[in-house]
């Protein structure tokens, strides 16, 4: 479990009574150097470093850094709002210890996310994994909730030898098929032995169906945790392609007119031990309330889009019929459908039963991802709202009128499109703030104009190594 508490200037106690013997632990290991981490609202994960030896400096009184990375664009140009992005202002990245790590992967390194206050002391408010930690501590607050969440992290490996700025497959062979893992096995192998070192429990990995992706998914945490392993499995997945003279590209759209990078969600509801999703006197053994957190994800998906498919690249990616999930409809292990219900094999199903969000690409903020899919789960549950009828197949097949007659709509087939139904979206605005939910906005119409006017292999170039 992560610490749910916020950060405040000289340490908590606990973190104190801790760092000497991690710093201690940490030099044994001959690590030199702690990368702090964040993700930034463009998705574009952003560092600071400090020697070993600073650690207690750093859990002390933290890390400074400008406030104006919260509306840089992946391309590091800089958008604003009315409080962001100018070059005023400082705040302080304070590691959280819970989930600091040796890297395997790089070594030398260690790696902990962080959380930024203001120089006063307060919350940051554009901070998005103090975002979800309020909506993990509201949940529990006002529903005895708890959850339980996990992403899929597909990735596409060139080769490093390719030309600036090319894609060129690292592997060939039949999607999902044996002789990609054959091609890669080293690779493969030295990354379960680096995630395992680092305390990261791998469910599979295997090759995938787009040219050189592969697919790795780690086992369910609770919902900041489960944000900081996205971003610590994909460091690590970096770093060791570039020690196998390979790249990494985590981009929605690697190549234009190809099936593109997820970063399918997977998330349950838990209630004093129990899992919401399974022995309940709904359809498919969901509780009533768990019918109704899913069926507000399901309410609030156009919205959402802009939080979970934030890059131009993400909309390439988001065509039917490529089981991207482009379409507001559910289904028991329905993989067209934008939501899935995955209930579990039999005898599993209490342990296993989830909800999976497939419109997510791994240019989201994870954090932002699960705080706002917990947001709108909320809505859904305060308001009792019910599933509508379930979809089979896929939902590109029906016409207009039965579409709307099943309340099956297609989700915005562009970024711009996606800003219009988050700002008409009181639930996530209110649950974000003011402050982060115009650096949203600002951040998401940016990137739509740094792109205008681009081919679609251009905008998937644009992208291509910026995730």
């Amino acid at each position: 479990m992560t610490t749910l508490a916020d950060p405040v200037p000289g340490g908590r106690p606990a973190d104190l009574r801790r760092v000497a013997a991690l710093t201690t632990t940490l030099a044994a290991q001959d690590v030199r150097g702690i990368v702090l981490a964040y993700v930034d609202t463009a998705g574009v994960t952003r560092v600071k470093a400090v020697p070993t030896a600073r650690l207690e400096a750093a859990v002390s009184w933290g890390v400074g850094m400008s406030p104006v990375f919260d509306t840089f664009l992946a391309d590091d140009s800089i958008v604003s709002t009315d409080v962001l992005g100018s070059p005023d202002g400082d705040l302080r990245l304070y590691p959280d210890l819970d989930q600091l790590v040796a890297l395997a992967g790089q070594p030398g390194w260690a790696w902990a996310p962080v959380d930024r206050i203001t120089q006063e002391g307060e919350r940051h408010p554009g901070c998005a994994r103090t975002f979800l930690r309020r909506m993990v501590t509201e949940a529990a607050e006002r529903y005895g909730l708890t959850f339980k969440a996990a992403f899929e992290i597909e990735w596409a490996l060139g080769l490093g030898s390719a030309p600036a700025g090319e894609f060129v497959p690292a592997v060939s062979g039949p999607a999902y098929g044996a002789i990609r893992q054959v091609e890669l096995g080293d690779f493969l192998a030295d990354l379960l032995a680096a995630l395992d070192a680092q305390g990261v429990d791998v469910d599979q990995v295997h090759p995938e169906y787009a040219a050189g992706q592969f697919e790795l998914s780690a086992g369910a945490l609770d919902p900041v945790a489960a944000a900081d392993r996205n971003v610590l499995v994909r460091q690590t997945i970096r770093a060791l392609a570039q020690r196998h003279g390979l790249r990494v590209s985590f981009s929605p759209a690697v190549l234009a007119g190809s099936v593109g990078n997820g970063g399918h969600v997977h998330l349950s509801c838990w209630r004093d031990g129990g899992n919401l999703h399974a022995g309940g006197e709904r359809r498919y053994g969901l509780t009533p309330d768990a019918e109704s957190f899913a069926a507000g994800i399901l309410a609030h998906l156009p919205a959402l889009t802009a939080i979970n498919a934030p890059s131009p690249a993400s909309y390439l990616r988001l065509r039917p019929s490529q089981w991207a999930g482009v379409f507001t409809a559910w289904g028991r292990e329905t993989r067209e459908a934008a939501l899935r219900l995955v209930t579990g094999s039999a005898g599993r199903q209490r342990q296993e039963a989830n909800l999976e969000v497939k419109p997510v690409d791994l240019a989201a903020n994870p954090y932002l991802t699960l705080g706002c899919l917990i947001a709108a789960g909320l809505d859904g549950l305060a308001a009792k709202r019910p599933l509508p009828e379930e979809i089979t197949g896929d939902p590109a097949r029906y016409d207009a009128e039965a579409a709307a007659k099943l309340g099956v709509r297609r989700l915005p087939t562009t970024l711009a499109e996606a800003v219009t139904e988050f700002r008409a979206d009181e639930v996530l605005r209110a649950a974000l703030g003011p402050v982060l939910a115009d650096a949203v906005s600002a951040v998401r119409l940016g990137e739509a104009a740094a792109v205008e006017g681009l081919d679609d292999e251009r905008v998937a170039a644009a992208y291509r190594w910026a995730y």
